[in-house]
């Protein structure tokens, strides 16, 4: 890859984490680029649309140009209206948000959500395009769980645990932790997590499967009080019936057309 391509990607990566916008010499400065080299990216980048400036000489941030081509592209992997009725009919039974992750290559990625209709009370809403924390999410879990022992640590030790203080008091800050949850998670045929991603949130989720591989995770999501273990436990065969009947229609998409590598 070429050093200016490398760091054009770096610098949408890092404004992509941070939404509210950060000036010139700090995105030189986190990312290492020299300052003049950063300029001419941001230059470029704005004059092809990626990024704005908020004023003048001001901060620079991500335009929806970026979102835009994400959606277009799950919208012509077919991946969103093939999923949408199974999300949506899960979203209404368990009166939560419902998730949809695909395996892309060594990332989980959240690309499609349905929330289950509620009055009031907390709504657990994240953004789409993370991709997830395998260490500390159901979705993750769910996916570590298909894989070996050993292709599960390879994976995480890559993407690391990440700092306690970001997730939940649960969240496994090691090996030995994080095996505990893939065990207890194989036994079940799903994952099960609880003030582990977030504190007072809970969550549970289950693997798509095509010839026997994890191609994507389809996870529940909320808030404890509501989420309960046993809750989790009444919702598990609709989880699991919904990941089961996308598996053998993931065919159709694009987006699930070849097998994820490395496998486990």
């Amino acid at each position: 890859m070429s050093i200016a391509l490398d760091r054009g990607l770096s610098v949408l990566e890092y404004l992509a984490q941070h939404p509210q916008g950060l000036p010139m010499s700090l995105v030189a400065t986190e990312l290492d680029i020299p300052l003049s080299a950063c300029h001419r990216l941001l230059a470029d980048l704005q004059r092809r649309g990626y990024v704005r400036q908020v004023r003048e000489q001001g901060d620079y941030v991500l335009t929806t140009k970026v979102v835009s081509l994400g959606l277009g592209f799950l919208s012509s992997a077919g991946i969103v209206d093939i999923a949408e009725p199974l999300l949506e009919r899960l979203a209404q039974a368990s009166g939560e948000l419902v998730r949809l992750s695909i395996i892309d290559g060594d990332r989980l990625t959240w690309v499609a959500k349905a929330q289950g209709m509620r009055q009031a009370g907390l709504r657990y809403d994240p953004d789409m395009g993370m991709d997830a924390r395998l260490s500390c999410t159901a979705s993750g879990h769910a996916w570590l769980m298909t894989l070996s022992d050993e292709r599960a640590l390879e994976l995480v030790s890559r993407q690391g645990f990440g700092m306690p203080d970001d997730f939940g008091p649960k969240a496994p800050t090691t090996v030995k932790a994080l095996l505990g949850y893939l065990h207890a998670a194989r036994v079940r045929g799903y994952a099960m997590i609880d003030e582990v991603f977030a504190p007072g949130m809970s969550a549970m989720a289950a693997p798509v499967l095509r010839r026997r591989e994890a191609i994507g995770v389809i996870s529940v999501a909320g808030p404890r009080l509501r989420l309960t273990a046993a809750r989790m436990h009444e919702l598990a065969p609709a989880l699991q019936a919904a990941a089961a009947e996308l598996g053998p229609v993931s065919h159709a998409s694009n987006l699930f057309g070849k097998p994820p590598l490395g496998k486990g």
